[in-house]
């Protein structure tokens, strides 16, 4: 009988013909035997060397990084990033791809996912197939759009910042990420030292002037003195139960969406690219068309983004009731919308905050769920309350189509799909899908 590293076949090479892209960053071949390998580095269409770096003999399929081209794609460019390749940064996944391919790949999995998690067409899902750019961010080739207002830097054990390996904990020391924002890239975190330090976290808010920095230190680490090239507040990762904690400057940072300003504090959620949340938005208000009176959820709502699009839009005798499990995030919702007299903020999941609410009967609903989706239990619940429609923001195609075929089979389908490249040179994608009951035969 092999032992485990007899049977293991990382570092061998394959040269093979590279097919369809996949979700994940990475592309589908086959070696002659016919094992598969999802190949990142590489392009649908291309011949390349194929390096395994994850697999053993009896592996369902491989994974590998394509070490040489020997066939190249039209699609393909020199990676601007120095860090990207084979080994490297894990950040992003198609430095390789031209902008506009890399949109078109991203609509690709879309598709592929509809058609295999719930049997959509494109057609079906009402999406015309395109993944749209976000406003500004179509450059000059070679150039590429700084976009990241969040990035989590890991720390080596000599204290330098860097970005963690595809798959690996191993840290890749960088002095400037591409993709990062200005306002990150202005404090400087990659010219400092951060002994003891496992990683550091650095927000520039796009609302304001807002920066922030979230330590977290080694087992045992002390905190360094934080002195950066702009002024910042800092905040701490506590050991003993993962709580953030202030050590100065505010615990907050404000954002701005719809022409309003949202608190978020110790460093919750709110999206990253800093287009991100207007675009969002602007396509659930367009998709729900929220009339004066309605009564609207907003699950999963965060510091209450949606909550307060919808508030602003049904006006005083509507109202909105937004369910977050987030406790510091509910507490920012409550601050953000207590301007609103009907909206309401409940702490808790939503699976078991939602049956408690005793609601029968609402008229919109906006979800938008982690990245593993809303899950059978909770759409079966929404379907059952009779919206007019219902938006749903995904950053998971698969978990979208996922629940698209729950809500099919609950009596709702998509009235229209769009999809947005809020996250480039990664392989993510956001959607936003509008549903609407199934029309019952006469």
């Amino acid at each position: 009988m092999q032992n485990a590293s007899e049977s293991s076949l990382v570092g061998e090479e394959y040269e093979v013909e590279v097919g369809p892209v996949a979700h994940g960053g990475h592309c589908i071949a086959r070696t002659e035997e016919g094992r598969v390998l999802f190949v990142r580095h590489t392009l649908p269409g291309e011949k390349v060397v194929a390096r395994i770096t994850e697999g053993e003999e009896d592996s369902r399929f491989l994974r590998a990084d394509a070490v040489r081209i020997i066939e190249a794609s039209k699609d393909r460019v020199e990676a601007p990033c120095p860090y990207s390749g084979p080994g490297n940064c894990g950040g992003c996944d198609w430095q390789h791809a031209k902008p506009g391919a890399q949109r078109r790949f991203k609509g690709e999995v879309i598709a592929e996912q509809l058609q295999r998690l719930a049997g959509l067409t494109p057609e079906e899902a009402g999406w015309d197939g395109t993944v749209m750019p976000a406003p500004g961010d179509k450059l000059p080739a070679g150039e590429v759009p700084a976009w990241r207002t969040r990035v989590q830097y890991a720390i080596d054990t000599e204290g330098r910042a860097g970005l963690r390996k595809h798959r690996s904990h191993d840290v890749q020391p960088i002095d400037h990420c591409m993709i990062a924002a200005p306002g990150v890239t202005e404090l400087g975190i990659e010219k400092q030292d951060w002994p003891q330090m496992a990683t550091v976290e650095a927000i520039a808010a796009t609302g304001s002037n807002d920066r922030q920095v979230i330590l977290t230190p080694r087992p045992g680490g002390r905190l360094p003195l934080v002195e950066l090239d702009k002024p910042v507040s800092v905040l701490r990762v506590e050991e003993n139960d993962g709580g953030v904690h202030r050590v100065h400057g505010r615990a907050f940072v404000r954002e701005r969406a719809d022409d309003r300003t949202y608190r978020v504090g110790m460093g919750g959620f709110w999206q990253v690219h800093p287009q991100a949340a207007d675009v969002l938005v602007k396509a659930v208000m367009q998709g729900l068309l929220p009339r004066k009176g309605d009564m609207a959820l907003d699950l999963y709502c965060g510091v209450g983004l949606f909550a307060g699009a919808i508030a602003d839009r049904v006006g005083e005798k509507g109202a909105v009731l937004g369910i977050e499990s987030t406790k510091r995030a509910v507490e920012d919702a409550r601050h953000n919308l207590q301007d609103f007299e009907r909206v309401r903020i409940e702490h808790g999941k939503v699976e078991q905050v939602l049956p408690r609410t005793k609601i029968t009967e609402v008229d919109l609903i906006v979800l938008d769920p982690p990245r593993a989706g809303a899950g059978k239990q909770t759409v079966n619940h929404l379907a059952g309350l009779g919206a007019r429609r219902i938006a749903y923001v995904a950053c998971d195609p698969a978990a979208l189509a996922r629940d698209l075929a729950y809500f099919g089979d609950a009596g709702y389908k998509p009235r229209t799909l769009r999809a947005f490249d809020l996250f480039p040179m990664t392989h993510h994608v956001e959607c936003v899908a509008i549903l609407e009951p199934v029309k019952k035969d006469a």
